[in-house]
């Protein structure tokens, strides 16, 4: 029989509808029954792509006798965590401090007022490892609280009291040294795989755009080569475009296979970054960016997209193979014999040497990702990549969670936008278009919602980062157009973020206060990274954008408050920190007298992409604010006043208050764009 998640707007939610255990969702109404009960709660966090999710469903809670023992002695609530990251965030604190590590499944037993005794990730249904099974777990809890209540609520106090204060920003310093965090940051480089750190290894490309803001040769190098690294490594689909979410080794070799959208939108825009910083004269870097770029559109457009618009969440990591049976990662990996059925055996031989497939594999059971190895003839590898995509498309496709997350859409829309202006692809604009359209749906009597499903907002409020990807993604939208409707929506985005997360630093955070339902028994505020920006730096960089565009000085000054509540993660943890770092860069280029300009392209005819308007993207300095229209353009504040297009197309760029000279030519453009004041 279904239980109350069946007509949840979380496609992980509906995964968990006919499991035997009488799941909840998160409400008031789960609280209540466990205090009507008198009994723990079961907290369950995970997400649809979640491979070690999906294990524990089928061990634990679709089996019969365990639920029984958890529907006697809890109250079980089922969480999406990208519905509703706040929730995520909190317990996750309390997982982590409790274990010393995170992760999901997240498993956490709590009192029915919302304070958690025990947490943890996975366990197994039976014993292993050191680890008890998941049955003696629940019985062990249900019987602790049971004969030992004080000790319980005493340890569920503590663990309150120790992770409240695990909240908020570092001591801001006096001034960030911006040679030793560059320093830190370089000492965590991998130079022999590329990347961050040791394995498990992410793509971190909020660092990456951070390093690309100067030019500085140290810094792009390191980019440079992490990008490489990556889109040539196994963690890249090389067949169908875009990125799994990240390598369990430090070669970027074997991923874990799941395909997220955020990781793929913010990829997205720091391939097309890196290929406007990369010189004309490296011509091999520059195609295989663009090629890199050009894929991760494709499997946007293709995989992700949905119906009305917008993009989906993700595709999971497990798909069947031939005879049925669930793999990870099966969907993705080729074996030598493989490779001879689909291609034939002289480009099966070819291929096999180019992706480095072997008789013994990289991955396992025989089976290898595909990484792609030196400097191959382009043409034949586009022929052999399309015949490998229809035979794939013949296997079982791992299942999508069609949910539409606000923030990551914001991300995909500002990524997509950048590389459509960048790369001259007007499909590319409508792609971020519709995305737009389909997203502000989500606006529901003036509040953003955090996600819908099939078009119907869920009752999830949005947070911190959706309110600043999403305006963000809106503002390069207008300027992109020159539709100022865009740039309404995003101020209002944001004006609404400073009402709801306004923090009394300056800073913000991650959740609305007094908002509907029960509230985790902390208020989430991050500022450093997690695969995503915090939601105090997608709040920065939309504030800048828009205030530029809409001529709103405020909505500069609020973004200069918010940033100095990010120093302190900035000085410490710059790893974890990118588009922090990345700020602050941009805020150092201002003291050097080369603070973020308007440029305004102004076209003789309603003409997307023109070529000033491409060159500008393709030159400006970064946190340049770009916009382009005809004459007369309304709704950009004063950038169209008097400004005409001067025998064909014309550059205007202010930096403050200084404005220089009309430009009609790339020439005239580029010495504008980086004139300093």
């Amino acid at each position: 029989m279904a239980n109350r998640l069946v007509n949840a707007t979380s496609p992980y939610l509906q995964q968990h509808a006919n499991n035997p255990i009488d799941w909840w969702p998160w409400g008031e109404d789960a609280f209540d029954e466990a205090r009507r009960r008198d009994v723990p709660i079961l907290l369950s966090v995970g997400y649809a792509a979640c491979h070690w999710c999906h294990v524990m469903a089928h061990e634990s809670f679709e089996d019969a006798e365990v639920a029984a023992l958890v529907n006697a002695g809890f109250v079980a609530i089922k969480v999406d965590r990208e519905e509703r990251p706040d929730v995520d965030a909190v317990y996750m604190k309390a997982t982590q401090a409790l274990t010393g590590q995170g992760g999901w499944p997240m498993t956490v037993f709590l009192t029915p007022d919302g304070k958690p005794f025990f947490a943890g990730t996975y366990y197994p249904p039976e014993p292993a490892a050191g680890m008890p099974s998941f049955t003696q777990l629940v019985t062990a809890l249900a019987d602790a609280w049971t004969s030992r209540r004080d000790e319980v609520l005493s340890s569920a106090d503590a663990i309150v009291a120790h992770v409240s204060g695990e909240f908020g920003a570092l001591p801001a310093p006096a001034a960030v040294d911006i040679p030793a965090v560059l320093q830190k940051v370089s000492d965590d480089f991998d130079p022999v795989h590329g990347g961050f750190g040791r394995a498990p290894k992410f793509p971190a490309p909020g660092l990456i755009d951070a390093l690309l803001v100067t030019g500085e040769p140290a810094s792009l190098d390191i980019a440079q080569r992490s990008l490489e690294a990556m889109l040539r490594g196994g963690i890249h689909d090389q067949v169908g475009g875009g990125f799994h979410r990240y390598s369990v080794d430090a070669g970027w070799v074997v991923p874990h296979f799941e395909k997220m959208l955020y990781d793929n939108a913010l990829l997205l825009g720091s391939y097309t970054r890196a290929w406007c910083r990369t010189a004309d004269h490296d011509r091999g870097l520059r195609l295989l960016f663009e090629r890199t770029v050009r894929g991760i559109v494709a499997f946007l457009a293709d995989d992700l997209q949905l119906d009305g618009g917008g993009f989906a969440a993700s595709l999971d990591a497990d798909s069947c193979d031939i005879r049925g049976m669930v793999h990870e990662g099966i969907y993705y990996v080729w074996s030598p014999e493989l490779l001879t059925d689909a291609l034939g055996e002289a480009d099966a031989d070819w291929a096999c040497e180019v992706f480095h497939v072997t008789q013994r594999g990289t991955f396992e059971h025989g089976l290898s990702t595909l990484q792609l190895r030196g400097t191959p003839d382009w043409q034949r590898l586009d022929t052999v990549l399309s015949r490998l995509r229809e035979v794939r498309s013949g296997r079982f496709v791992p299942a999508r969670d069609d949910k539409l997350v606000a923030a990551w859409n914001g991300f995909a829309i500002d990524s997509v936008v950048t590389a459509a202006l960048v790369f001259g692809e007007p499909d590319w604009l409508e792609l971020a278009e519709r995305a737009a359209t389909a997203s502000w749906s989500l606006v529901v009597d003036g509040e953003l919602r955090r996600t819908s499903l099939d078009g119907v907002p869920g009752d999830a409020p949005g947070m911190a980062e959706d309110h600043g990807a999403l305006a963000l993604g809106y503002a390069r939208l207008a300027g992109a157009l020159g539709e100022s409707v865009w740039l309404e929506r995003a101020v209002t985005l944001l004006e609404a973020a400073l009402e709801r997360f306004g923090a009394e630093d300056g800073g913000f955070h991650d959740a609305p206060a007094g908002s509907t339902g029960p509230q985790p028994f902390a208020r989430a505020r991050e500022t450093s990274d997690n695969p995503t920006p915090s939601g105090t730096a997608c709040l920065v960089a939309a504030l800048r954008l828009a205030g530029l565009l809409a001529d709103r000085p405020e909505l500069i000054a609020w973004a200069d408050a918010a940033a100095e509540t990010l120093r302190g993660v900035v000085e410490s943890a710059p790893r974890f920190a990118g588009w922090a770092l990345a700020d602050l860069l941009i805020a150092d280029q201002a003291a050097s007298r080369l603070a973020p300009a308007v440029a305004v392209i102004v076209t003789p005819e309603p003409t997307r992409l023109a070529d000033l308007t491409r060159a500008a993207a393709r030159m400006a300095p970064a946190g340049t604010a770009l916009v382009a229209g005809q004459a007369g353009t309304s709704g950009f504040a004063h950038h169209f006043d008097d400004r005409t297009a001067r025998d064909g197309e014309t550059g205007y760029v202010c930096r403050g208050t200084v404005c220089f000279a009309p430009a009609s030519t790339v020439k005239e453009l580029r010495k504008a764009l980086w004139q300093r004041v």
